[in-house]
């Protein structure tokens, strides 16, 4: 028989989950169309009665986004300017309906290439709460998705929060998203850059590239090749000839993986000025 169980208190879901194999239900907004006019034959547990999993919090070390808070919710909360990418991509998650119910950890279950939360997740140092009925543990997000629709969670645990540390919360950031449209449309490519700047000079940065590799990758190279650097126009120069190995496009209906790779160049250049505060509308992508 196929059960149905909606929890209202988390020890209540994670003991159900230590009973056996469960399907976890947030948003739904990947959970109904991957499951179509199929019928069910796992169990559902829907966590929608779980108040304290939804809701941004501030601790000493952590700013801490909970499981099921929304995109809409991420909008409209108060944050550093380095979630300004993370923000950005939130408003491109879908329509304003999916991004009113679409929860953050949700997005990050799915494991898509094309996460749209997952590079301003990456430029943020962010890391995923995991518990059980027995423990809690974290990982680092690079760590969580292992691959399409692969993640690190063991039998019997749920996403609880995706947290970022107070240190990488430093600095300014921008996301640029490549596809046909405008909106509701999967990427080709999507970049999210975060940089520390002091006295005019590039001291830190983080960059990181979706749907041009089976997990959305930070550039190690990019990185080191803008730190030291004058936070000026040239350092799109700079990001065009960095290398970027860590990128290995597929060829789909939406774009051949050497336009994706050329696309990916070019918005990480994008990106890094938008970080900056500067512009370049002369560099355009056409899809």
């Amino acid at each position: 028989m196929i059960r149905y169980a909606k929890p209202t208190t988390l020890d209540e879901a994670l003991a159900l989950l230590g009973e056996g194999a469960w399907r976890v239900l947030a948003g739904g907004t990947d959970f109904y169309p991957a499951q179509g006019a199929k019928p069910f034959r796992d169990n559902v547990l829907d966590i929608n009665g779980l108040v304290c999993l939804r809701g941004i919090a501030e601790t000493e070390s952590h700013w801490v986004l909970g499981a099921r808070t929304t995109w809409t919710d991420l909008v409209r909360h108060p944050l550093p300017a380095a979630f300004d990418a993370l923000k950005q991509a939130a408003r491109e998650v879908g329509s304003l309906q999916i991004q009113n119910v679409a929860s953050i950890a949700g997005n990050l279950c799915n494991a898509s290439p094309a996460a749209d939360g997952v590079p301003g997740l990456l430029v943020l140092d962010a890391e995923v709460e995991l518990r059980s009925a027995a423990t809690t543990r974290y990982l680092a997000l690079q760590d969580f998705i292992l691959g399409n629709r692969r993640t690190a969670l063991l039998p019997g645990e749920m996403v609880t929060a995706v947290r970022v540390p107070k240190h990488a919360a430093a600095g300014t950031s921008a996301f640029v998203k490549l596809g046909a449209r405008r909106y509701l449309v999967i990427s080709i490519a999507m970049v999210a850059a975060r940089l520390v700047i002091d006295k005019g000079i590039v001291t830190e940065a983080a960059v990181s590239v979706g749907s041009c590799s089976a997990v959305a990758s930070r550039l190690s190279g990019v990185e080191a090749v803008l730190r030291g650097k004058p936070a000026l126009s040239t350092l799109a120069d700079a990001v065009l000839s960095a290398p970027m190995a860590e990128l290995s496009p597929i060829a789909d209906v939406r774009g051949t993986a050497e336009y994706r790779l050329d696309a990916a160049r070019e918005l990480v250049a994008r990106a890094v000025l938008g970080a900056c505060g500067l512009t370049n509308d002369n560099r355009m992508v056409a899809a």
